[in-house]
């Protein structure tokens, strides 16, 4: 892999999906900056920034690695300064030199998961990745530009069941492209949608996905992608309410669905709000041992591989004191007692409080307001409990 672009032509039959490639920057680039959408989200996002010289430099950029390096580095950078006390990684010396990888992790932030990955790639002079997004987050046309401007291909997920297999070989393919033919790694969460209660599973419909392409047999498909799972760590979930909400939503309604405002709002709401410390944890690449397995049977092969990375997830983990106290609130014991203070538990309680007060639905009970606490309680409990039993199975 290298820190500079090289000018490859997308095939024809990724080019719906593809990032924007070099020859396509300056163009984009123009017509975006032209968009009354995104010069509203620019504004909002960035409330002091000069909007004319922020369209000038964008002008300036010329290639995939001119927008990350100038661009996306220091927006992400600034983010880390004002929504977090500090981004820190480890383990990435898993990355072994020349090497592409699928970066699989769990899934907290729709937009942050896979910045603040590159961005620590990007502190280190590493190649950055390409990101996989659903096209159900891209509700404007700018947006889709923008995503694909920034390294992004698309997910499709609202296609009729029948070309749903045609959609997941084309990603299989592009994913296998991209790592064998381009030579750059990729990142993808572990499962469609974030997990609403932090109880972090690889979906097995992924994996099959990953594993449809090039070949016919899925566990040389698997060894080529070169699976390597990260950890990701909040210490605050700024979305936590929200997930709460929507509990409580399909409680009172099973069939309540989130609107495309919903997602816009939860975009702002990671992007912008509080997350205290965040960590990455790269665990090492586990097609060494899924070369071990010795089982060639599809199904066994994507159960295998799905316990890999759960375990590699689960295992790193990083926990702050709030883990500690929801989990033992949840299991209504002092097993953790050690791992945080008096203070600690106050400055806890206080903020599931606090973010309890913001959930805006109209009549709420008692019993309700104390089944959100549960369910928020569980979001920051259940990384302390799948640690505990990844832990107990080594």
């Amino acid at each position: 892999m290298s820190t500079t672009e090289t000018t490859i032509t997308i095939p024809e039959q990724f080019k719906d999906i593809a990032p924007y490639d070099d020859a396509q920057y300056r163009e984009k680039i123009a017509a975006l900056i032209q968009e009354p959408g995104f010069e509203h989200a620019v504004r909002y996002v960035l409330p002091d920034v000069d909007y004319r010289d922020f369209a000038e430099q964008l002008l300036q950029v010329s290639s995939q690695h001119d927008f990350q390096y100038k661009i996306m580095g220091p927006f992400l950078e600034m983010l880390v300064k004002t929504t977090t006390a500090g981004l820190t990684c480890d383990g990435l010396d898993n990355c072994r030199p020349g090497e592409c990888y699928t970066f699989i992790t769990n899934h907290r932030d729709i937009v942050l998961d896979a910045s603040f990955l590159n961005l620590c790639f990007i502190r280190r002079h590493m190649p950055i990745t390409q990101v996989a997004i659903g096209n159900n987050l891209l509700i404007y046309h700018w947006i889709a530009d923008l995503v694909k401007l920034n390294r992004s291909f698309i997910v499709k997920r609202d296609v009729r069941m029948t070309e749903a297999l045609k959609a997941a070989r084309q990603l299989s393919a592009y994913i296998h492209y991209v790592l064998g033919t381009r030579h750059e790694s990729v990142w993808i969460a572990q499962r469609e949608g974030r997990a609403k209660d932090s109880n972090d599973l690889t979906q097995e419909s992924l994996i099959k996905m990953v594993g449809l392409e090039p070949g016919a047999d899925i566990k040389p498909n698997l060894l080529a992608a070169n699976l390597l799972p990260v950890s990701i760590s909040y210490e605050y979930d700024p979305n936590d309410y929200l997930k709460a909400r929507e509990f409580l939503l399909r409680r009172r309604d099973p069939h309540f669905k989130k609107s495309q405002r919903d997602d816009l709002f939860s975009m702002e709401t990671g992007l912008l709000k509080y997350k205290g410390r965040v960590h990455m944890r790269l665990q090492p690449c586990i097609t060494p041992e899924l070369e071990r397995f010795s089982s060639e049977a599809r199904l066994e092969v994507v159960r295998h591989t799905c316990t890999l990375i759960d375990r590699a997830i689960h295992c790193g983990y990083e926990l702050f004191p709030g883990n500690y106290i929801a989990y033992d609130a949840v299991t209504a014991t002092r097993t953790y007692a050690d791992r945080y203070t008096d203070d600690d538990r106050r400055v806890f309680d206080d903020y599931i409080a606090g973010q309890l007060d913001k959930v805006d639905v109209p009549d709420i009970t008692a019993d309700e307001r104390e089944y959100m606490r549960r369910m928020m309680l569980t979001m920051y409990a259940n990384p302390v409990k799948n640690q505990l039993a990844a832990l107990s199975r080594r």
